[in-house]
């Protein structure tokens, strides 16, 4: 089926407004039109399209099955037209950005890795990462301030209306310095209480998964405790004192294998918690959020599969 020639640019940019804004006077605020122009601009992309698009009441406008649909490519559409024509003006092929939100237990092994091979295919790709919780990512998210969000953050409240793709699963591992008392301890797991402990902060979805390792254990948590998001001060504190760290397994994952840090075997491990991604399916998706998207689908099933890392 051809594209219909009629389809102007100023159709898209006034569908894009409304799904936005969800509101017709809003939109036509933001795009500086009257409201009784915005409204002929959408009926006319409606009867091109031969489908309605938005259902008005006087709560605003929201978007039918139509139009969730036509919203997936109109955005992105839209952004590499303006991204074209910026590069075009300015005489050379200026970068595009992706922001991605990076939650602690991706940010050592799985991002990365990402970085690495979207850089080699887009080589003008600028990629802006944004680390903290997930209540923090997520509400950037919301907004429209971070195209994706990237870790564990199922249990979190301020996912609802989000969109959540699962790419793994990945447990959480008791780990101590090369020569900690604990591992010469005869004692095993009772002894666990009579030291300092490293876990993630309160409220936030890997906290859970912490807390129920030592659940399992029939463990309280010791009085001594460094809560942090920090892998930097969580690794550096562990490696110069007797605490235990309650990591997640690719935040230690090479410093097992250097033998850095030790792994305390107490005959289980937690089953291990959900890592994915987050997106707004209210907003449209640009071509470099895409392409993030892509590569994180392939490294997940890489993880999956037993190729990386």
């Amino acid at each position: 089926m051809n594209i219909d020639t009629r389809i102007k640019f100023r159709h898209l940019l006034c569908f894009l407004e409304v799904a936005r804004q969800g509101s017709l006077a809003r939109a036509s605020d933001k795009l500086a039109i009257s409201q009784p122009a915005l409204s002929k601009t959408l009926k006319e992309l409606e009867t091109l399209l031969a489908a309605t698009l938005f259902v008005r009441s006087k709560s605003g406008a929201a978007l039918t099955e139509a139009g969730v649909a036509f919203l997936r490519y109109a955005g992105p559409c839209v952004q590499a037209l303006r991204e074209g024509v910026s590069s075009l003006r300015s005489g050379e092929h200026e970068p595009i950005t992706a922001r991605l939100g990076v939650l602690s237990t991706v940010e050592s092994l799985l991002v990365p890795e990402v970085i690495c091979r979207l850089h080699a295919r887009h080589p003008a790709l600028v990629v802006s990462v944004v680390t903290g919780p997930s209540a923090y990512l997520l509400s950037r998210l919301r907004v429209g301030e971070l195209d994706l969000v990237v870790g564990r953050m199922t249990d979190s409240p301020q996912i609802l209306g989000l969109a959540f793709e699962h790419l793994y699963s990945e447990s959480m591992t008791l780990v101590v310095r090369h020569g900690h008392p604990l591992l010469a301890d005869a004692q095993g797991s009772q002894s666990l209480e009579h030291y300092p402990l490293v876990l993630p902060l309160a409220g936030t979805t890997i906290r859970k998964f912490a807390d129920s390792l030592f659940v399992q254990h029939g463990l309280n948590p010791p009085r001594q405790r460094l809560e942090t998001l920090s892998l930097t001060l969580s690794r550096r504190y562990v490696q110069c004192s007797e605490a235990i760290w309650v990591a997640p397994f690719d935040a230690v994952r090479e410093d097992l294998s250097r033998g850095e840090l030790v792994e305390l075997d107490l005959g289980i491990r937690e089953p291990g918690g959900s890592v994915g991604l987050c997106s707004n399916p209210a907003l449209p998706i640009s071509p470099a959020a895409q392409w993030c998207v892509d590569v994180l689908r392939e490294v997940g099933q890489d993880y999956r599969e037993g190729r990386y890392p």
